[in-house]
């Protein structure tokens, strides 16, 4: 694996293949890759196919579908393949190659051949002299050796000049940090904290996967955050570079990385029986998602508070967010979280069409929360959803078994000793307002769950969100019936003027002040056509987005109650 222009993006590959016994071989590229439950199809990244005899004679080939070759090798002991892949896209789960760095997500570039993936596979790149290589696959020099193709792309890497690397220590099992691009990492505080989240974590389970671990850290100059987990490491993208160790981004930067850490565990180890093996061809449908990504981001967020890197408060704030996005999410009443979790295979990771559907993350992490507490209730803060996961992990997990959707239920039930079937088929499988269950788990810990009004006019009194767009402002959601939806205001337009003022900036200032008006007339632009919006306020005073707040309950002096505790853990 190499570059010949690195500006170009372009990275060469050539594949060498032998002990071949078959008449006909065939080269697989995946088409998705785990960690996004969604096609890829990565082989439009790949430019000219090239294929050659031990003679370095061109051997013909058929395309049969479009991540399939088929090759004529009757006669033939050993082939190289070449072709060169476009890695243009700089993020956790992709490849990127310029003049500072080659980084590789194997799983988009890296053919396999049918039924010789068991086989050992390796990597050789030729890179700079002063190029570091990062990756947690054994390496002699510049030579990557993966026991099979699954620990091959499960294995990313970065080769570049400018890598700034430091580890820590649990249990005698080395984690290390590698940070890449433009920052100035406190690799003190980070270790400190990353230290704490971690030892917390490996006492969840009681135990860890690997014998090592690496966060792979691509800073980016610009705001930005994705994770992607594998077993022995996670990449994770994140910006921008200035502001890594303080403030918001630092806290992006510790939730990131704890939820992939736990993914170790959960769905790298812990898979769904749809997804035991991977089939990298197709799509691997599970109604699972709200646990494997769903109990993933529930726990990412809960070991920040229990291993105290996150304070109350900033638990609290994290804990809002996952609210807000449930409550402004009309969708709950459409799809159900098991349903959605099927469907990110067709559009889980954008919009899409508007109320379709509920995030598995976000959605999963507060089914999550709502069984750890109830699991607490039933057992007199004996159990929790913990020793679920944990058998999980002893009887699935650990042993090379997928489990079931049934077998979620059935574990729920083990642990709590009572019958969670009816919990399970109205939040889990059925479109769903959580709110009032929400609101008894918090009773239970003491925490007070208050609806705030949204600052903004015009989410509450109308029912719509916008986002800057230059001078104006553009419509993200409309909720459904609300004086918005009825005026005709629909997500894309672009609001230019209210009552004839033209805006710069100043949409929500606009709208307050006409607010006492009877009827309020919106010039939008929609679809390049000019429209006006005549928008009346309900007359019952509904509020269509609202603002979740938590705060502990005052009636225990002491500021945590026994319930509180035995959650918190």
């Amino acid at each position: 694996m190499y570059q010949k222009n690195p500006a170009s993006h372009y990275v060469y590959i050539d594949m060498f293949i032998d002990s071949i016994s078959q008449d006909i071989t065939q080269l697989q590229l995946p088409a998705w890759r785990p960690g996004r439950y969604e096609l890829g199809n990565f082989a439009k990244n790949i430019k000219r196919v090239d294929i050659f005899n031990d003679k370095n004679e061109a051997l013909p080939y058929t395309k049969l579908n479009k991540d399939l070759w088929q090759i004529d090798t009757k006669n033939q002991s050993s082939i190289k393949v070449t072709y060169s892949y476009y890695a243009a896209e700089l993020n956790a789960g992709a490849c990127y190659a310029d003049t500072n760095q080659l980084y590789i997500n194997p799983i988009h570039c890296c053919m396999y051949v049918v039924d010789r993936m068991n086989e050992e596979h390796q990597v050789e790149l030729t890179i700079p002299e002063d190029y570091k290589i990062v990756c947690s696959l054994p390496r002699i020099k510049n030579r990557l050796t993966a026991k099979n193709f699954d620990e091959l792309v499960d294995s990313p890497f970065v080769a570049s000049e400018k890598i700034q690397s430091d580890f820590y220590e649990v249990n005698a099992i080395k984690f290390y940090l590698h940070f890449i691009g433009e920052c100035k990492p406190d690799f003190m505080k980070i270790k400190n904290d990353f230290f704490a989240f971690t030892k917390k974590s490996i006492e969840f389970w009681n135990d860890f996967t690997t014998d090592e671990y690496h966060f792979i850290f691509q800073v980016l100059p610009f705001k930005f955050y994705h994770g992607v987990e594998h077993i022995k490491n996670t990449v994770i993208a994140i910006g921008p570079g200035y502001a890594i160790n303080s403030g918001s981004v630092y806290e992006d930067v510790l939730g990131v990385s704890c939820h992939e850490l736990f993914h170790s565990w959960n769905v790298k180890t812990i898979r769904p029986i749809e997804m035991l093996p991977y089939n990298y061809t197709k799509e691997n449908y599970a109604k699972t998602g709200y646990v494997y990504e769903g109990f993933t981001t529930y726990y990412g967020d809960k070991l920040l508070l229990s291993s105290n890197v996150f304070s109350q408060q900033q638990y609290f704030e994290t804990l809002q967010e996952r609210l807000t996005k449930h409550f402004h999410n009309y969708g709950r009443y459409n799809l159900s979280v098991a349903d959605s979790s099927w469907e990110t295979w067709l559009d889980g990771y954008v919009p899409g069409a508007p109320y379709r559907k509920t995030n598995i993350y976000d959605e999963g992490s507060l089914i999550a929360f709502m069984l750890d507490v109830k699991i607490l209730q039933s057992t007199q803060n004996k159990k929790s959803l913990r020793d679920v996961c944990v058998l999980l992990y002893q009887r699935f997990g650990k042993k090379g078994i997928g489990y079931s959707e049934n077998s979620i239920i059935e574990l729920v039930n083990e642990v709590s000793g009572k019958d969670f079937t009816e919990f399970f088929k109205t939040f889990v499988y059925s479109p769903q307002d959580f709110e009032l269950e929400l609101k008894t788990c918090f009773d239970y810990l003491g925490i007070e769950f208050e609806k705030k009004e949204s600052e903004f006019v015009c989410e509450n009194r109308y029912g719509f969100k916008i986002m800057d767009s230059g001078l104006n402002s553009k419509v993200t959601l409309v909720a459904p019936y609300s004086p918005a939806w009825k005026g005709g205001l629909f997500t894309g337009d672009e609001i230019i003027a209210v009552n004839g003022i033209a805006l710069k900036n100043n949409f929500n200032n606009w709208l307050s002040y006409f607010d006492d008006a009877e009827e309020i007339i919106l010039t939008v632009n929609s679809a390049e056509q000019l429209k006006t919006i005549p928008l009346r306020k309900d007359k019952k005073g509904t509020t269509y987005f609202f603002n979740p707040k938590l705060k502990l309950s005052n009636n225990d002096e002491k500021g945590i109650n026994t319930n509180l505790k035995a959650w918190i853990g």
